[in-house]
């Protein structure tokens, strides 16, 4: 196997940089904690996915195979009330926001991920999952009809968000209830009130709580053990830490190897959240500036540290991104729009040293991204000098090396290659149901068609054609 270089990453469970030891060699697996769907994207929820689209890039670049996972909540308190106040079934508010997430994500022109599994798709295995932790002794239904895990059976909790069980108080994101045993116990699975939506189960009829389904799709996905579980460091305490409670509990191994969290993006010092009211849709600043603009913005600082976000800040982020994507159009016109491939080795191999050095270091964007800056001056000069070799060095570098990594100045063509793959491997799929349909075996097309939902894929079948989404 290829020598893969060793990779720091901060981890929040040791609380300390660590290497980057794969739970197999070779590859990388990855669970980000994703939206629930009951609205558009904000620009907070859009950092994370900035970030991990990045640095699957860049593992992938220095030879890992990775597989990258987020989730989408579908049933929730929220999208219950979303679905009460305009009188709609619960479902439609759910895919209204998956659809309108992928508009988003294609005008971010950030990749997808290897797997986006709904909630709802899973509800028979969050019911197997429940039922082991009450086999165990882990979890107990109360007078009320919900299923709760008792944290105090659990040992280890408070490791991951570093606080002692008896120092936890009830909070705003610990549910308050008279029937829990303890005020931390979290549910598992919640009664349904009248007029909600609800699944049978051996404990009535109910639907998942909110920390079970990520241990159950990620466990489902990525295997009991996986690499990473990433997301905003606001999730720590409570739902990555009852996540890994349950998850271990149920398991009996070691969950998520590894825990990295992002900042959140403040406005005038403040959390952006929805109950705050201070919010901007990733959709109405996209508007505005260009996604070159945002992501690096973003990248500009380290992924660990809070961000001040305004659009003073932005405006002055899109002057030197424009900066570079003059210099990147006036090279391409230097060579009548085809720059030529590079012939001095030496400096791309010294400036992907840099990079990798970089990113390796606790995935250092600023450091590349001020090289870019860097770079791009430097591509300014030459072709003022009409210096030939030193347009296509650095133009290649921009393009083709710093920016493929980041996800950012890619052409048309770049974007479009990320998805060839998919197009084939979905073109091959649709073939085999073709031929299973016309044979009558409809049981194994609609296998096939049914766990292709699971990780977001719909298949829908026409008197025409079948067509996939």
């Amino acid at each position: 196997m290829k020598h893969l270089p060793t990779i720091k990453i901060y981890d929040t469970l040791s609380a300390q940089l660590v290497d980057l030891i794969p739970v197999k060699e070779g590859e990388i697996k990855i669970y980000l904690c994703g939206p629930t769907v009951y609205n558009l994207l904000h620009i907070g929820n859009a950092r994370p996915i900035i970030i991990f689209d990045a640095f699957r890039r860049f593992l992938e670049y220095i030879g890992y195979k990775v597989t990258l996972v987020q989730n989408f909540t579908d049933i929730d308190d929220k999208i219950i009330e979303q679905a009460k106040k305009e009188k709609i079934p619960f479902e439609e508010v759910g895919k209204r926001y998956i659809i309108e997430y992928w508009r988003d994500m294609t005008a971010l022109k950030a990749r997808a991920f290897n797997f986006h599994p709904k909630t709802t798709n899973y509800v028979e295995e969050i019911i197997s999952y429940i039922k082991e932790l009450e086999e165990k002794g882990y979890a107990y239904k109360a007078e009320n009809g919900d299923v709760y895990f008792e944290v105090g059976k659990f040992l280890r909790y408070g490791e991951l968000s570093h606080r002692k069980i008896e120092d936890l108080k009830v909070g705003i994101r610990v549910e308050v209830s008279e029937y829990k045993k303890n005020p931390l116990d979290f549910a598992l699975w919640k009664s349904s009130k009248e007029g909600e939506p609800f699944w049978e189960s051996p404990w009535g009829k109910g639907r998942p709580g909110w920390h079970i389904e990520c241990s159950v799709m990620s466990s489902e996905i990525l295997g009991d053990t996986f690499d990473i579980h990433a997301g905003g460091n606001d999730l720590i305490f409570p739902h990555h830490e009852n996540e890994r409670a349950q998850a271990i509990a149920k398991s009996g191994k070691d969950f998520a190897k590894y825990w990295m969290h992002n900042g959140m993006i403040r406005m005038a010092q403040d959390k952006m959240s929805k109950s705050l009211g201070n919010v901007w849709y990733l959709r109405d600043l996209l508007k505005k500036f260009d996604s070159d603009v945002l992501k690096i913005f973003i990248l500009s600082k380290h992924y660990r540290i809070p961000i001040d976000i305004s659009e003073e800040l932005l405006h002055n982020q899109e002057v030197s991104v424009n900066r570079v994507k003059e210099s990147l159009n006036e090279a391409e016109a230097f060579f009548n729009n085809k720059v030529p491939y590079p012939k001095e080795m030496y400096y791309l191999k010294e400036q992907e040293e840099y990079l990798i050095s970089n990113l390796s270091n606790d995935f250092d964007t600023p450091s590349v991204v001020a090289r870019i800056f860097e770079l791009s001056r430097d591509l300014n000069k030459a072709l003022n000098s009409r210096d030939e070799e030193t347009i296509k060095n650095n133009y290649y570098i921009i393009r083709n090396i710093y920016g493929s990594v980041l996800g950012v100045f890619e052409t048309n063509e770049q974007i479009q290659k990320n998805n060839v793959e998919l197009n084939q491997l979905m073109e091959i799929i649709l073939n085999v149901r073709s031929v299973l349909r016309n044979e009558k075996l409809y049981n194994l097309s609609d296998y096939i068609r049914d766990n292709l939902s699971k990780i977001g894929i719909e298949i829908k079948d026409t008197p025409e054609s079948t067509k996939w989404s």
